[in-house]
């Protein structure tokens, strides 16, 4: 792809299997205020946690070509699920550059460790694949990880109990033995995570560093698009539209209040 001197108005396209991935926006509109983003969230198929490799695929190359429809310069697999089983696939069949969550995450927490035991949670489906152990590994060969399937936490979150005494429990439920296991720095490794940051951060204190994939992989995407000259024009105001392929839930106004984004008529497209 060769880069351009003109400004880029096209939107960034970004799906998930759900309003999860609207942490990933959040970060995307935090670091680049005046890109257009297009949200395709999967709702009617949602979780991707528990299906097949060969489903998610089929399922993210559907969403992808979505996105492709709204003119999408470049698509974000805001899904760690989708990006563990199907981001190869996505890369070799559309179009346009595709970012994903695992190797952002990865690089961030290689470098964050100080004793090189990184903890990663996520879904089962996430941490079946295999896939953060790998990206670890490739950033340093060294590196002890510990994964831990953790799929309590999508439904806590969805129903919007954010900090309870239940959450808590179940929370060090799952990261106990982590802790007990040596680990220092530990990746939410699933979209729907980092909003649970405060809790978890409260509870496992400054000794551990938590690493939101969200983030980074808006960083890398800015590097993306820098590279490439892909980027918006600087006067633009960015847009976002955020459509859905079965009617919001009340999670979209969770997410909305937890995130302080602006989501306007919700779009339903369907497949």
């Amino acid at each position: 792809m060769a880069a351009s001197d003109q400004p880029d108005a096209r939107p960034i396209g970004v799906f998930d299997s759900g309003i999860g991935g609207l942490t990933v926006v959040s970060a995307l509109r935090r670091l680049l205020p005046n890109e257009s983003i297009y949200y395709l969230g999967d709702t009617a198929r949602l979780p991707y946690g528990g299906k097949s490799p060969a489903t998610v695929q089929r399922y993210s190359l559907e969403i992808a070509a979505l996105l492709l429809e709204q003119n999408a310069k470049t698509i974000v697999v805001a899904c760690n699920t989708a990006s563990a089983l199907a981001l190869p696939l996505l890369r070799e069949t559309i179009p346009v550059a595709v970012t994903g969550m695992i190797a952002p995450g990865a690089q961030a927490a290689t470098a964050a460790t100080r004793n090189g035991h990184i903890g990663v949670i996520g879904t089962r489906a996430t941490i079946k694949s295999g896939a953060y152990e790998r990206a670890l590994r490739e950033q340093n060969a060294e590196v002890r990880v510990t994964a831990r399937a953790c799929p309590l936490l999508v439904p806590l979150i969805e129903e919007g109990w954010l900090e309870s005494e239940i959450t808590d429990k179940i929370l060090m439920q799952y990261l106990q033995p982590l802790l007990d296991d040596g680990v220092d720095t530990l990746v939410l490794g699933c979209t729907h995570y980092p909003l649970l940051r405060p809790a978890i951060s409260r509870l496992l204190g400054r000794a551990i560093t938590l690493v939101d994939a969200a983030e980074n992989c808006a960083a890398e995407l800015r590097h993306l698009l820098e590279r490439e000259g892909m980027n918006a024009p600087p006067e633009q105001m960015g847009q976002l539209q955020v459509a859905l392929t079965d009617p919001p839930d009340s999670f979209l106004q969770i997410a909305n209040e937890a995130l302080q984004l602006e989501v306007g008529e919700i779009q339903l497209r369907q497949l």
